[in-house]
C-alpha cells in the first residue's frame, strides 16, 4: 500500500471515530436531558404537593405545619405591597382578627431551575368585611429552595387581581 493509500484509510477511520464519538456523545446528552427531565418532574410533583399543603395549614390555622413548609428567612410580600418575615406570619394566622379562609388555587404551574423551584398560580381569597363574606383573586408567585434535601418557600407574592383575565 502506497503512502498516500495509508493516509486515506487512516483518515477514514479516524473520521468513523469522530462520528462514533459524536454519536455517543448525543445519546450521552440525551440520556442527561431525559433524567433531568424526569428530576424536574418530580420536583414539580413535590411542590404542587407543598403548595397544597400550604392552603390546608393555612385554612386549619396549622403554624407547625406551615413553620416546616417556610424557611426562616422566608420574605412574604403582602397584596397591599408591605412585608412580613415568617414569624409575623404566623403570628398574623392566629390573631384572632384573622378572618380569611384561603381557597384552594384556581390555577397552579412549578418552573423548575436547578435546585429553586417557581409556583405561580391564581387563588380566591374570602374574607368578611362589614359582616359580609367577599371573594377576591390574587395570582401569587412561590420562590422555593431545595435546603438540605428538603423544599422550602423561601420568598412569596400575592398581587390582586383587579381585572377578569387570567
Amino acid at each position: 500500500m502506497s503512502f498516500t493509500g495509508c493516509c486515506r484509510l487512516n483518515r477514514c477511520r479516524l473520521t468513523r471515530c469522530f462520528a462514533s464519538l459524536a454519536v455517543l456523545l448525543v445519546l450521552g446528552l440525551s440520556l442527561q436531558a431525559f433524567a433531568q427531565d424526569d428530576a424536574d418532574a418530580a420536583t414539580r410533583a413535590k411542590v404542587l404537593a407543598l403548595e397544597k399543603a400550604w392552603n390546608q395549614a393555612y385554612k386549619a390555622a396549622d403554624t407547625q405545619a406551615l413553620a416546616a413548609i417556610l424557611d426562616n428567612s422566608l420574605v412574604l410580600v403582602e397584596d397591599d405591597g408591605s412585608l412580613k418575615t415568617k414569624a409575623q406570619f404566623l403570628a398574623s394566622i392566629k390573631a384572632p382578627t384573622a378572618n380569611q379562609e384561603q381557597v384552594a388555587p384556581e390555577s397552579l404551574t412549578v418552573r423548575v431551575f436547578g435546585n429553586t423551584a417557581i409556583a405561580i398560580g391564581v387563588i380566591a381569597v374570602k374574607s368578611t368585611q362589614g359582616g359580609k363574606t367577599v371573594t377576591h383573586r390574587e395570582r401569587f408567585i412561590d420562590t422555593w429552595i431545595n435546603r438540605n434535601g428538603s423544599w422550602v418557600c423561601i420568598a412569596t407574592d400575592a398581587t390582586p387581581m383587579t381585572h377578569a383575565g387570567s
